[in-house]
């Protein structure tokens, strides 16, 4: 039982598998070492590597909660590191996901493969801004997250030969529409396809192929790529 709300696991869905391939780009350039945050200068320093951040919110252990940034009394939606991420608000406004738009959200429901249910909020949010990636950032009793939002890291590129893994982590976490995480994620790297109720066709940069097929409740049950060399990021 995840406990949130349609418009948010359709959302969710849509963006999972970039934000996850993003996730492993920005693992192999920043060095999860020591740590420090400034939050006001907008920068975290791992490793010898500082990027620009902003503050999504943060998740409370004990009390199973998300809390936004713009909610947080010792930020609030003024505060330099709050105010790039108050576009995920009106985001939520518009397509009604009351996970964006709620102060504080009980997550109290949530059972599902993640961590927590605010691994889930920080990937949605993350998906909303695009950028470089989010991060965890641990604390007594819970964990801060933050976006990174810096061009200094590279953005993942396109390349068929994980899509389905990330398909299949994607649809672990947002599995109401594996059809929505394979488009999301297609569209996002400029691929163009066809898609029926039960099959993707998709036309491989650089010449090539590939089908993914779907079974009757939407689940991918096969992936089949002819991969020409041309189609292999380099």
């Amino acid at each position: 039982m995840s406990g949130f709300s349609p418009a948010f696991e359709r959302l969710g869905a849509a963006r999972a598998a970039v934000v996850l391939q993003q996730q492993e780009t920005l693992a192999e350039f920043l060095p999860r070492e020591d740590w420090s945050a400034d939050l006001t200068a907008r920068t975290y320093a791992s490793g010898g590597v500082t990027v620009r951040v902003s503050l999504l919110g943060s998740y409370a252990a004990r009390e199973r909660t998300w809390l936004w940034g713009w909610a947080n009394p010792q930020f609030g939606d003024a505060h330099p590191a709050v105010a790039p991420t108050l576009v995920i608000r009106a985001v939520g406004e518009r397509l009604g996901i009351p996970e964006f738009t709620t102060p504080e959200v009980d997550l109290s429901s949530y059972a599902g493969p993640a961590g927590h249910g605010g691994e889930l909020i920080a990937m949605a949010a993350g998906g909303v801004l695009g950028g470089a990636g989010y991060l965890g950032a641990g604390y007594d009793g819970g964990s801060a997250y933050l976006h990174v939002d810096d061009p200094q890291v590279p953005a993942a590129r396109w390349d068929p030969v994980p899509l389905p893994r990330l398909l299949a982590n994607a649809a672990s976490l947002f599995p109401r529409e594996p059809r929505l995480t394979l488009a999301g994620f297609l569209s996002h790297h400029r691929v163009p396809y066809r898609q029926t109720d039960v099959l993707t066709e998709v036309m491989l940069p650089g010449g090539g192929a590939a089908r993914a097929a779907f079974d009757g409740l939407g689940r991918l049950v096969e992936w089949d790529a002819d991969l020409t060399p041309a189609t292999v990021a380099t």
